[in-house]
């Protein structure tokens, strides 16, 4: 026998009914930081790749699929 049952719930209302704190303020404090010290420019290209390595670990493929992205958006017109 094989019984399926199917939850329609935002990622919220599963979030509550798992008992998980709400971490949207933090993630909206780190999300701020991280575009006030991109703005400021405060951070090089090396630290960034260092914080993108930390962030997942990755082959040398995706480091450069990540490096690749940050550099098409730092061109002008990019």
């Amino acid at each position: 026998m094989k019984i399926s049952i199917e939850v329609d719930c935002t990622p919220e209302e599963a979030r509550r009914a798992m008992g998980l704190p709400d971490l949207s303020p933090l993630h909206d404090r780190y999300v701020a930081m991280l575009q006030h010290t991109l703005e400021q420019k405060a951070v090089g290209p090396e630290m960034l790749e260092t914080l993108m390595r930390s962030w997942a670990p990755m082959s040398d493929t995706g480091a450069n699929f990540w490096r690749g992205l940050f550099e098409a958006g730092g061109k002008p017109g990019g």
